[in-house]
């Protein structure tokens, strides 16, 4: 009976098995100290971030927006390109216009000056031809008579060269054009409106009148 006792006294005092350690580890896992704290302030410095993954769908979008900025460029570099391709066509045009313009203002001055040195030419001419039908036909006056015409020649082939060419008018028919009728005559030789008399002889340059032939025509 004693020992029963002592048993059941011993078994009051001593505490439960376990118990003590179990709620130390407890205690441990959930208070770390502050060494191990520092540790994992320390470890935490110096362990390096994780890259992140870029994102494909961020990446793709860059990509468009560079690509669209670039078409965007192209298309106003080439729109620039047929601005000035355009630009400079337009100045070849007015040159090539300045160019004909000056050229036929040119020429149409040259017609003007030429024009009027063969009016000045042709009294000369007029002239010329008189004094030879003038001239008495004997042996004496042959030697002035021959130089006086080579003289007349000369200045005939001069003024062919230039392009100046005589009116023809006896027996052509009139034409206001070309002739200036400056009478009528009666003509048993020539029928009505035909050039029976050129009383000044008219001349053409390049195909233009330069002055009329002065004429008389059959009434």
């Amino acid at each position: 009976m004693a020992k029963e006792n002592q048993d059941e006294e011993k078994k009051l005092n001593e505490p439960e098995a376990g118990q003590p350690e179990e709620k130390a580890g407890s205690e441990q896992a959930a208070e770390p100290s502050e060494a191990d704290a520092d540790q994992a302030q320390a470890d935490g410095a110096d362990a390096e971030p994780a890259e992140a993954e870029p994102d494909k769908s961020e990446t793709a979008g860059k990509s468009d927006k560079k690509k669209k900025k670039g078409d965007r460029k192209a298309e106003a570099l080439q729109t620039r390109i047929e601005e000035l391709e355009d630009r400079v066509k337009r100045q070849m045009a007015e040159f090539d216009n300045f160019r004909k313009r000056t050229d036929k203002e040119k020429n149409a001055m040259f017609e003007t000056g030429a024009r009027s040195v063969i009016e000045k030419i042709l009294p000369v001419v007029d002239n010329f031809e008189r004094g030879l039908a003038s001239v008495p036909e004997d042996e004496g006056a042959k030697a002035f008579v021959d130089g006086m015409n080579m003289i007349y020649k000369q200045l005939i082939d001069e003024l062919d060269k230039m392009e100046v060419k005589p009116i023809e008018a006896v027996g052509c028919e009139f034409d206001p054009e070309l002739h200036n009728a400056v009478m009528q005559v009666e003509s048993d030789e020539y029928e009505s409106g035909i050039v029976a008399q050129e009383l000044q002889k008219g001349y053409t340059y390049r195909g233009t009148v330069v002055r009329h032939s002065m004429v008389a025509v059959v009434q």
